[in-house]
């Protein structure tokens, strides 16, 4: 417990002492500035930004940093508006309790392999026991004698780190199998098993429905599709957030007011994401 208290303080002074450097303060020329989760900006961000300037004139600025970033670094007010696709670590965190986390949008977990894979479907305990290291070969998912390589996020508050453990074991420090082949975000997780043939791993939809060299398993018999997702008849569904800090400025008041109105939630679902009026409510956001 004191070695993670320790690490949430210098995680909040490296956002403070980079505040100074590379990018505009706040509020910069009446524009905006949003950062965080990847998989949030590839599921609307972009369009969603465009088409609220093109609206009103304000720019919004986009830049990543993952989920963490995109929920702590407006507490601080570092940037304007964040995404995350995970909710709080808790209510207790230090660096995250003044943040308010608004649901706009549904994604999905979803199981990535090699577009040339012949295996099609697993169940959520054969999820459980590849990355547990229990099964270790493709033929014991119905595929050729060969190892499987599994590729997992660094770090286990990630967007997708967090809530895979979440979803899947119930317990957000659950270890993955040692010999892991380990990356630092989404995007190298994702070009690695474009790469190579006997790799799987876990993304978000939103980001790696963009990729022609994946494709994706059904779980437990259900595709990953924009209906089933809805319809949450895809198990491993989860919210994607805005985030914003204890005192956002009416600026970003009245951009949040545009993303959940019906001219915002149509734009995020032209993009393939399940807005919130399409998808069937989980019964509790954590905020």
């Amino acid at each position: 417990m004191r070695i993670y208290i320790y690490m949430n303080k210098i995680f909040l002074i490296f956002l403070f002492l980079i505040s100074f450097v590379f990018i505009p303060s706040v509020g910069y020329s009446g524009d905006l500035i949003w950062g965080g989760c990847g998989i949030t900006k590839k599921a609307f961000m972009a369009e969603l930004a465009k088409a609220y300037k093109k609206k009103t004139g304000v720019k919004i600025y986009l830049k990543g940093g993952g989920a963490t970033y995109g929920i702590r670094a407006v507490a601080i007010g570092r940037i304007d508006i964040g995404g995350s696709c995970r909710h709080k670590l808790s209510e207790r965190d230090i660096l995250e309790k003044n943040t308010k986390l608004i649901p706009v949008a549904w994604d999905a977990l979803v199981v990535i392999v090699n577009k040339k894979n012949k295996v099609k479907n697993i169940t959520i305990q054969q999820l459980k026991d590849v990355l547990l290291g229990k099964i270790t070969k493709w033929s014991q998912l119905g595929g050729p004698d060969k190892p499987i390589k599994l590729v997992i996020r660094k770090s286990k508050v990630s967007g997708v780190s967090f809530m895979l453990r979440e979803m899947v074991f119930g317990d957000v420090n659950i270890d993955f199998i040692r010999n892991a082949v380990v990356k630092k975000s989404s995007g190298p997780v994702e070009k690695y098993v474009e790469k190579n043939i006997d790799s799987i791993a876990i993304s978000g939809i939103s980001s790696a429905r963009k990729r022609k060299g994946l494709k994706f398993l059904d779980l437990n018999g259900a595709a990953p599709t924009k209906k089933n997702i809805a319809a949450r008849k895809y198990p491993l569904v989860r919210p994607l957030y805005l985030t914003v800090g204890p005192h956002p400025s009416n600026q970003v008041k009245d951009f949040i007011k545009f993303a959940l109105s019906p001219e915002g939630q149509a734009v995020i679902s032209k993009q393939g994401t399940v807005n919130l009026k399409e998808g069937k409510p989980s019964g509790s956001f954590s905020k």
